[in-house]
């Protein structure tokens, strides 16, 4: 029964692409009721050849006719087709791209973990560059790291402290630094930026195992050791002509590229350089008060901080080549030459010396090494008038001011029948600067000295001169825990106080 039916279909089909007739005849053939004609075909078989052609043509022209009737929705069938694919392939586009962004965010979270390659807006700049100058390193006698790992190492702090200590932030709710003012001598305040406890142990790290190390001219007297106020007045001691110029904005003057700079000459490399750089500068920063939050803004490039421990020894390094050539202007003027932080000190032999053009040309060589002469405090002292440097009195031998000495035992005096607040000498707390006097007095007359020391003694027994205990606590406090390893949660964002970036 089903072979019937395939026949019966088979036959359908041959009709279908023929024509009726020529299947009959093309049958009748095969089964011999068709007579063949060996001289070709008859005209009635010809006619029905023809007919078949010629149903085959036409049913081509309507499958043609009915695509082209249909061809609106098989172009939309296309785009429909196309669509999906597009549709398809985006998928796969953004599983893909989600991967790698995936893949890449763990790649650099994970680097983050061993390496510092991001340290702020405008100071990333060289952190790939690890290739230390080993000579010149060796020659300064300096520790070397090839890396960040080593430096943190060597401090004794994890990495995540030094990225956390070291970052540039432009806009930031915590400081590392804890800002006042103290008033000057000659009137006006003094900026006073102190590093926070964790910021300064490690600039003190710094200080001891790098800059110290680092030699400095013999004309620089200021904080440096085995040097000291003394050394810097000896040499001006019974001169005609002494010549005294103070730099104005001395600390502010060295920007972060000199500190960077200076630190890639002693043989650091670029990277290292720039962590330490940071270390030792601050920005110029202003605080903000936004619904009830307080913000650090930054206003200003970094600069060394007046207040860190490293500040100093920075620029004693780097003003060797300005001692230089201040060393060959006193050696060509025949004059001796000393310099404390940003008091620079000349002396002549010659009561007919020409100081003015000596201080012209001072000027100029401070101009060319990027620092400006304060116009207030330009003094010339001749023999016959009070000659100080440094506050110390140089005329014929090491001496104090006598008007300031009975100025302040004068002062100690009164603190037997008066209250401390009603007496007034120096900056800041009574106590310390009483104390600081008497010190300064032990060094230039030890006798003196001595005996003012024990008057202090007595007052501070006696209850009449007492250090204040104050507590200063500041609004965002950064110091991280004892425990490295121990995360101290900041309230604002809820992250660990060395992610706060």
């Amino acid at each position: 029964m089903a072979d019937n039916r395939n026949i019966r279909q088979e036959l359908y089909d041959r009709i279908r692409e023929s024509s009726k007739d020529d299947v009959v005849l093309e049958e009748m053939k095969r089964m011999g009721f068709w007579a063949k004609n060996e001289n070709g075909p008859t005209v009635p078989e010809l006619l029905i050849k023809k007919e078949a052609e010629l149903n085959k043509e036409l049913n081509k022209l309507y499958d043609e006719k009915r695509k082209y009737q249909n061809r609106e929705a098989v172009l939309k069938e296309m785009r429909l087709k196309r669509m999906a694919e597009s549709r398809l392939k985006r998928e796969e586009n953004k599983k893909k791209k989600e991967q790698r962004r995936f893949e890449k965010a763990e790649a650099w979270k994970k680097q983050k973990e061993t390496e510092i390659i991001y340290l702020g807006e405008g100071v990333s700049v060289g952190l790939n560059n690890i290739d230390n100058n080993i000579a010149a390193l060796q020659k300064h006698n300096l520790p070397v790291f090839n890396n960040e790992n080593e430096l943190a190492l060597a401090i004794g702090i994890p990495l995540k402290e030094l990225r956390f200590l070291s970052f540039n932030r432009k806009v930031s709710t915590v400081s590392h630094y804890r800002k006042f003012f103290l008033p000057k001598k000659s009137g006006g305040k003094r900026l006073i930026s102190a590093p926070m406890p964790r910021l300064k142990q490690v600039q003190y790290w710094l200080l001891e195992n790098i800059f110290n190390k680092v030699a400095v001219h013999p004309a620089a007297h200021g904080f440096t050791l085995q040097r000291s106020i003394i050394s810097n007045a000896q040499p001006h001691i019974g001169k005609e002509v002494v010549v005294n110029i103070d730099v104005k904005d001395f600390f502010p003057s060295i920007h972060y590229k000199r500190v960077k700079g200076l630190l890639q000459q002693l043989g650091y490399s670029e990277k290292i350089a720039v962590i330490l750089a940071l270390l030792c500068t601050e920005a110029v920063t202003e605080e903000v008060t936004i619904d009830g939050k307080n913000y650090f803004v930054q206003k200003g490039n970094r600069v060394l901080p007046q207040g860190a421990p490293t500040s100093p020894a920075i620029t004693n390094i780097l003003c060797y080549k300005l001692d230089i050539r201040l060393q060959g202007l006193a050696a060509k003027n025949q004059c001796s030459y000393t310099r404390y932080a940003d008091d620079v000190t000349f002396s002549f032999d010659k009561p007919n010396a020409n100081a003015q053009q000596l201080v012209w040309r001072i000027k100029k060589v401070l101009a060319d090494e990027g620092f400006t002469v304060h116009p207030d405090k330009i003094r010339i002292m001749r023999k016959g008038t009070c000659q100080e440097v440094t506050g110390v009195v140089v005329n014929e031998k090491l001496g104090i001011s006598r008007k300031k000495l009975r100025q302040f035992r004068a002062a100690l005096h009164q603190l037997k029948t008066k209250e401390a607040a009603e007496i007034k000498w120096g900056n800041g707390n009574l106590a310390s600067a009483v104390t600081g006097y008497a010190n300064f007095v032990k060094m230039i007359k030890p006798v003196q000295g001595i005996k003012l020391q024990n008057q202090i003694t007595a007052l501070l027994q006696s209850n009449r001169l007492q250090y204040p205990v104050t507590e200063v606590t500041p609004k965002k406090d950064v110091t991280p825990p004892a425990q490295s390893n121990t995360t101290d949660t900041n309230k604002d964002d809820d992250k660990p106080w060395w992610n706060v970036v």
